[in-house]
């Protein structure tokens, strides 16, 4: 799941990028790490207001952290994972994973925050047979217990939000700046999230090939390359949360919607989405706008 890792790491060479030309003379921009990858934020406005708007949003990122961090012992989730409940869970924790149960049951099951046992697994080196099934005995996101009072994980089982939380973070942290005096403002938490104001974006390939470019608008985008960083294995980093040793079809998916989390959710489970499945979900998904699909054959767009 940890697919927004590749903007950082691939240094833009593939997915969501700002492109240059496209600012105006007045911006600020600050640059910075959100739950384990860079992060940017780029202001239109005076920029001698900028520091209260800029201390906001970090607050936003640590609150993110201290949610959503899998690095972190003291996040919720950490205690969640070690613990198997996390009581009186916070009403952020409690809004995430109801969207990830939206898009869970929206992709059929192919976005899974309970694929963490395969994505450990996979880390630590090529698994064997009986190791593999072990892992996907302990996943299953049905099987999550969720209510105001408590989460409840079954013995063995971990989740992982790094395929929405990013994105959550980013739409906070662009109310944050709106409500500090600069809607105009481009957030790139792994995922972009554009203000008022339009922005230039581009859409690369893995090889650094332009697939597309955007002007934005209060608008998100997520993106996934799933062949972008590989397991020493040779698998690819999204795990199918069913069949892990599948292959993606794509490699390349870009999702647009009102939110970067549900941009950010979708686009994880896009890579392993057939043609007519892509092709209804923007039905099953309220503000889910465009998605983009790049394979070996060429690229195919939706909305």
């Amino acid at each position: 799941m940890r697919r927004r890792r590749f903007l950082a790491l691939a240094a833009a060479g593939a997915g969501a990028v700002a492109l240059r030309g496209a600012l105006r003379p007045e911006v600020t921009t600050w640059r910075g790490h959100a739950l384990g990858a860079e992060a940017a934020i780029r202001l239109r406005g005076p920029a001698r207001l900028a520091e209260p708007a800029l201390a906001a949003a970090r607050a936003e990122l640590a609150r993110a952290e201290a949610l959503f961090s899998l690095h972190r012992p003291d996040s919720a989730l950490s205690r969640l994972n070690r613990e198997g409940v996390l009581t009186a869970p916070p009403g952020a924790f409690l809004a995430v994973a109801a969207l990830a149960g939206r898009v869970h049951r929206a992709t059929g099951g192919l976005f899974d925050p309970s694929v963490q046992a395969l994505w450990a697994l996979h880390a630590r080196g090529a698994p064997s047979p009986a190791a593999l099934a072990q892992a996907l005995e302990r996943t299953g996101w049905k099987r999550v217990s969720l209510s105001p009072e408590a989460i409840r994980l079954p013995p063995g089982m971990a989740l992982t939000f790094n395929g929405l939380a990013q994105g959550w973070a980013a739409d906070r942290v662009a109310e944050a700046l709106a409500a500090h005096g600069f809607p105009d403002a481009l957030v790139d938490a792994g995922e972009l999230r554009a203000g008022a104001g339009t922005w230039r974006v581009g859409i690369a390939a893995p090889d650094g090939r332009l697939l597309e470019t955007r002007r934005i608008a209060r608008t998100a985008l997520a993106t996934s390359s799933p062949g972008a960083l590989r397991f020493a294995n040779g698998a690819g980093h999204i795990l199918h949360p069913a069949v892990p040793e599948l292959a993606a079809p794509w490699t390349t998916v870009c999702a647009e919607a009102s939110t970067a989390a549900l941009a950010d959710a979708v686009s994880t489970a896009l890579v392993f989405l057939t043609e007519a499945e892509a092709r209804r979900l923007p039905d099953r998904l309220p503000g889910l706008r465009r998605l983009l699909l790049a394979g070996p054959g060429g690229a195919l767009r939706i909305g």
